[in-house]
């Protein structure tokens, strides 16, 4: 490719272009399970703003071009929500995810307020490549919940 992927906190500016990112990834996890409902596919980009506000996400680009996301936020509680861990297509299985996740425990764990207990995120039981990234970093199942006839939402979780 001739460049490097940076990663660095995403903006109010990156809204629109995480939104497209987003849309395109939750395809094959819509495909997986036969769901095109998906609240990633149907989220409208004043959401997305709102959640870009409440919490922090970070952005992976390639050039200009966002080629990766995630975003989380902490509760009072100490556990930072991490949600919309995603990667484009073409650069999956190449270690961006796992980039990804590393820094944004990061920056939660130095956050001073409210201080980072745990870490917990969730995703389809179908999706292996998810669930394989998740205990490659020492997450752990704590719960399964059944949201429709064919998906199951697996949380996973490690301490801070």
């Amino acid at each position: 490719m001739g460049m490097s992927v940076t990663i660095s906190a995403a903006t109010g500016q990156d809204a629109e272009r995480i939104l497209k990112l987003q849309y395109l990834c939750y395809q094959s996890e819509a495909e997986l399970y036969g769901d095109w409902g998906l609240e990633p596919l149907t989220q409208s980009l004043d959401d997305l703003r709102a959640e870009l506000e409440r919490g922090h996400a970070l952005v992976a680009r390639l050039g200009d071009e966002v080629v990766a996301s995630v975003r989380a936020e902490a509760d009072e509680a100490g556990t930072v929500h991490i949600d919309k861990l995603i990667v484009h297509p073409r650069l999956r299985r190449h270690g961006l995810g796992g980039r990804l996740l590393d820094a944004i425990e990061r920056h939660y764990a130095a956050e001073p307020a409210p201080a980072a207990k745990r870490f917990q995120l969730f995703t389809g039981h179908r999706s292996d490549g998810n669930l394989r990234l998740c205990r490659s970093r020492g997450y752990e199942q704590v719960a399964t919940r059944q949201v429709g006839p064919r998906f199951t939402l697996v949380t996973l979780e490690k301490a801070a």
